[in-house]
């Protein structure tokens, strides 16, 4: 048996034992902190959501033209005559008006209708499922864009509909793609 035979069982074998280790003082204090954080926030820790801190990524790969997604008006929300009881939004923060609006009714299968505007042009999007499915973040489909909502932290404040930090990542049908960091606030 050669040597190399010899090293590479031992390097799986000690790969699978530090997998299998408890987490490190670092990991736990980590893990407390973020706990904290949520509890002092007066929510519960959400274990399946990471909290990290949202970052915008400027477009890349395509044609090299980028990808511009406006805040949509007051008058293009109300020109689009969205349908459904509940609706979900993404905005770069709090005050900032929305870049990505849509509706969709509670447990239904129905699509969820929405918009976004691309440069000047208002274009309709949907996603599978109804409001249940955009709750905790979905995938969005529009002519040529696929709009991907994935939430990074637990819900920031109170009350029925609180947002929580997330990534919209704008994925164009030539390759090109863009993250914008904000918070995806869903609810009446």
């Amino acid at each position: 048996m050669t040597m190399r035979a010899l090293i590479l069982p031992a390097t799986a074998v000690a790969l699978a034992l530090a997998a299998c280790s408890p987490p490190s003082e670092t990991e736990k204090s980590a893990a407390a902190s973020d706990r904290d954080v949520a509890a002092a926030a007066g929510e519960a820790a959400d274990p399946a959501v990471p909290a990290i801190k949202p970052t915008d990524i400027p477009t890349r790969g395509g044609d090299g033209s980028l990808i511009e997604l406006a805040t949509l008006t007051e008058a293009d929300v109300t020109g689009a005559k969205l349908q459904g009881e509940l609706g979900c939004s993404f905005a770069a923060d709090a005050a900032a008006p929305p870049i990505l609006i849509a509706q969709g009714d509670v447990a239904s299968a129905d699509p969820s209708r929405g918009i976004v505007k691309v440069g000047d042009t208002i274009e309709p999007v949907s996603a599978n499922g109804g409001f249940d499915a955009m709750a905790k973040g979905t995938k969005f489909f529009s002519k040529g864009l696929e709009l991907r909502v994935a939430l990074t932290g637990p819900a920031q404040g109170g009350g029925e509909s609180p947002p929580r930090p997330a990534t919209l990542t704008a994925d164009r049908a030539d390759g090109a793609q863009r993250v914008f960091a904000g918070l995806w606030q869903c609810g009446p």
